[in-house]
């Protein structure tokens, strides 16, 4: 039944290659975002979960 109706609709067949090339382009763009990625900047943040807090940010804390 779907096959029929999308088949009456004129233009419908360059619908999954828009939706194609936008999936390839955003993860093509976000493969080269992480490899251009600063590599200090990725260690930083890699290391921030092993550190201990020396001041306390919890929430119940920052309420009071």
């Amino acid at each position: 039944m779907y096959k029929n109706v999308l088949q009456a609709i004129d233009g419908i067949e360059i619908y999954p290659l828009i939706s194609f090339g936008i999936f390839f382009l955003f993860f093509l763009g976000l493969i080269v975002y992480v490899v251009l990625m600063d590599k200090k900047y990725v260690s930083a943040m890699s290391s921030f979960a092993c550190e201990e807090e020396t001041e306390d940010t919890t929430f119940e804390r920052a309420i009071q």
